[in-house]
C-alpha cells in the first residue's frame, strides 16, 4: 500500500531574494520576471512520487510579508513546518548578511519532534546574475553552513533552473530521514504520535552536502 506524507516547508529570506521565483518554477514549473512582492503569507503545494510505496505532499510557505509587517505573528505560520529553504540573493551582500537572522528566527520559533532543528537548506540564489564583486564578500559556504546548522547549501536561478530541484530533494531528504529515524526508534508496543508514519521503509539517505559554486574560493 502506498503511504502518503504531507511535509509543511517554509520559504525564508529577505524581500527580493527570489523566493516566489524559486516556489513557482519548482512547483508549476514557470519563471517570470514580473513577480509582485509576497504581501501576507503565500504557499503553493508539490506533489512528489518520491518512490513506488512513498508520495509526498510538499507544502512551501512564503510568509516574508508576515515577517516583513508584523514580526512575532510568524510564530503562528511556522507552526508544524518540518523543514525550511533559506534564501539570500548573490547579488546583494545585505541578504546574505540576513540569512543568520533567519535562521536564528527559524530555530527560535519551530523544532522537530526530538527538540532538534528543523533542518534548513540555504540558497545562494540568482546565480545567473551574479557579480564578481560580490564573491569575495561570501564566506566559504561549506564551513558557513557547517557551523550555523544547515544541512546544505546550493546555487541556485529560478530563471535558469539551476539546482532547484536538487535543493528541494535535500531537504526531504533531511525530513524522511528524521521520520526514519523515529519509526525505528519507536517502541513497537506504543502507538506513534500523530502526523508520523511508522511504516516508511527503505529512503535515500541525504547526500546534499556538496556544494554547486560559481565562488571561486568556495571548495566543494
Amino acid at each position: 500500500m502506498q503511504k502518503e506524507h504531507l511535509f509543511k516547508d517554509l520559504v525564508i529570506g529577505d524581500l527580493g531574494v527570489g523566493k516566489t521565483s524559486i516556489i513557482k518554477r519548482y512547483v508549476h514549473p514557470i519563471f517570470s520576471q514580473h513577480y509582485r512582492a509576497t504581501i501576507g503569507v503565500d504557499f503553493a503545494l508539490k506533489v512528489l512520487h518520491w518512490d513506488s510505496q512513498t508520495v509526498v505532499q510538499l507544502q512551501l510557505w512564503d510568509i516574508a510579508g508576515i515577517q516583513e509587517r508584523y514580526g512575532n505573528m510568524t510564530r503562528v505560520y511556522y507552526r508544524e513546518a518540518v523543514g525550511a529553504l533559506i534564501v539570500f540573493d548573490v547579488t546583494r551582500a545585505s541578504t546574505f548578511d540576513a540569512v543568520l537572522k533567519w535562521k536564528d528566527d527559524l530555530d527560535l520559533k519551530v523544532t522537530l519532534s526530538n527538540g532538534k532543528p528543523v533542518p534548513a537548506v540555504l540558497l545562494a540564489n540568482q546565480s545567473d546574475q551574479s557579480r564578481e564583486g560580490l564573491r569575495s564578500q561570501i564566506p566559504k559556504l561549506d564551513t558557513f553552513c557547517k557551523e550555523n546548522g544547515f544541512v546544505g547549501w546550493f546555487e541556485t536561478s529560478a530563471k535558469e533552473n539551476t539546482n532547484i530541484e536538487v535543493a528541494a530533494k535535500c531537504l526531504v531528504d533531511h525530513i524522511l530521514a528524521h521520520e526514519e529515524n523515529i519509526t525505528s526508534s519507536t517502541d513497537p508496543d506504543v502507538v506513534a504520535l500523530p502526523g508520523y508514519n511508522n511504516n516508511t521503509k527503505e529512503r535515500v539517505r541525504a547526500k546534499c552536502t556538496a556544494s554547486y559554486s560559481i565562488f571561486p574560493h568556495v571548495s566543494s
